[in-house]
């Protein structure tokens, strides 16, 4: 495997950043997951308008934005991959200890990709669980979760919790009791044939695959909610799923123990991602 370190490409077993890292020893720094189907990135404008969004406010330098689109595209084509997986990571770069973003010189960039076909089909037949974690998300007043931050402590947190309950993935409150997102994924759910989610005031990070789900709802004639809303909502639900770039959307059949449409996936979930599959091939 192939990694895109600072200039150059350099085989795994190679790739090596700074112990004076500014991403490593602070977590400053920023990450998109991007997702690969048959050569293409899927979406790529999107991830990269982020990504700059977020740079612009932390002050932190990125190259342009069509250098970037170039460079994943040698990252495949480096690894022969045309179904995967891609990682670009961007860090304050190598300093002298102190968190003076003043004490870097460039900023560290790091490309990763591996090869990934999607998940089984009965990752999709069956769904998955999830657990309303205890520890909450960080409050946009603390930590703007617009951020696509490498500082992913609260998630890991709440990924360790949902491991010990059992479930696939946690799903975070916000400070006051409502519902966020997953530790790596966005919520949404049915209820009276209205399809809801958490409204990103509430604090979450607005995924790319999100944005696209609401516009296929629209485009479908699915009506569309975004809210404040608290547990019982979500335990309510005729059917309910999880959105990132990984898994698209994965039908949420289970949450603390509870079935969710009777433990099946529901009609406008697989109504959804069949049109997000659809996306894809149109891409």
């Amino acid at each position: 495997m192939w990694i895109f370190v600072n200039g150059r490409f350099v085989p795994k077993e190679k790739a090596r950043v700074s112990v004076y890292d500014h991403g490593f020893l602070y977590g400053d720094g920023l990450f998109e997951t991007l997702r690969a189907y048959s050569g293409t990135i899927f979406r790529l404008p999107q991830h990269l308008e982020r990504l700059a969004r977020s740079a612009q406010r932390l002050t932190l330098s990125l190259p342009p934005l069509f250098d970037l689109e170039a460079l994943l595209y040698k990252t495949l084509e480096r690894n022969r991959l045309r179904d995967a997986i891609l990682r670009l990571t961007v860090t304050r770069g190598e300093g002298a200890v102190g968190l003076d973003p003043d004490l870097c010189g460039k900023p560290t960039l790091v490309i990763l990709a591996r090869r990934f076909k999607g998940y089984p089909s009965e990752f999709y037949e069956k769904g998955v669980s999830a657990a309303i974690v205890q520890v909450r998300r960080t409050p946009p007043a603390a930590l703007d979760p617009a951020f696509k931050s490498i500082s992913f402590l609260n998630n890991v947190q709440a990924k360790i919790e949902a491991n010990r309950r059992g479930a696939f993935e946690g799903i975070f409150l916000s400070l006051d009791g409502y519902l966020a997102e997953g530790t790596v994924s966005n919520l949404f759910w049915v209820r009276k044939g209205k399809l809801k989610t958490p409204a990103p005031g509430v604090g979450l990070l607005e995924g790319v695959t999100r944005g696209l789900v609401l516009q296929l709802a629209k485009k479908s004639g699915v009506r569309t909610e975004e809210g404040r809303f608290r547990p019982s909502d979500l335990l309510k639900a005729e059917e309910a799923f999880l959105t990132n770039s990984g898994v698209e959307l994965a039908p949420l059949t289970e949450v603390e123990g509870k079935a969710i449409g009777g433990g099946k996936p529901g009609p406008i979930t697989r109504q959804l991602h069949q049109a997000f599959k659809e996306a894809v091939r149109q891409r």
